[in-house]
């Protein structure tokens, strides 16, 4: 079963068994023999952005693994302590450094298979002076089709590039909410 990855009691170091928990709950969890404790295990968040600038959207060459080399959306992991916008406008300014103009939740998407949801928000481009980070080779504003649609990073940035180009022909934007069913590993 997915996401059996709780060995241990985070309280009292004990080995803990997956059964359902006795509070009712419907879903076998993580719960502790010696303490009672129940553990939960619960997707990530990633936040990112569509940065734009006219009719061109920036996209960052993967310097990391996973997907070395691969095009992406500026995105990753939500830290504590910072909302959802606060995380994606962080990850543009660490991965790109653009200077954005934060716009409205644009997609929302959810990836069960590996434990993921992704936000991406809209973010008006102020110019185009562009600061790569350490986990981007490069950076670079593409038009549609210059879109390097073969090299993206992830199934998630295909799908929300897409919708983009289509709500901007479209003349508006609207709020996308997709699951990703990916193949099995």
């Amino acid at each position: 079963m997915k996401g059996r990855s709780i060995r241990h009691c985070r309280l009292c170091g004990a080995l803990v068994v997956y059964r359902l928990p006795d509070d009712g709950d419907t879903r076998e969890r993580a719960v502790c023999p010696a303490c009672g404790t129940v553990h939960y295990e619960n997707p990530l968040i990633v936040l990112g952005t569509v940065p734009y600038l006219g009719e061109r959207v920036l996209l960052c060459k993967r310097a990391i693994e996973p997907r070395f080399g691969k095009w992406t959306l500026p995105a990753g992991f939500m830290e504590l302590g910072e909302s959802m916008a606060e995380g994606a406008a962080r990850e543009t300014a660490e991965e790109a450094g653009a200077n954005i103009r934060m716009g409205e939740l644009f997609s929302c998407m959810s990836l069960p298979r590996v434990g993921q949801v992704h936000f991406f928000y809209l973010a008006e481009m102020l110019d185009d002076t562009l600061d790569p980070g350490p986990e981007t080779l490069e950076a670079r504003l593409f038009m549609e089709d210059e879109v390097p649609w073969e090299e993206l990073a992830f199934a998630t940035v295909t799908e929300t590039l897409g919708r983009f180009f289509a709500d901007r022909r479209k003349g508006s934007f609207a709020m996308h909410d997709v699951d990703i069913v990916l193949p099995p590993k």
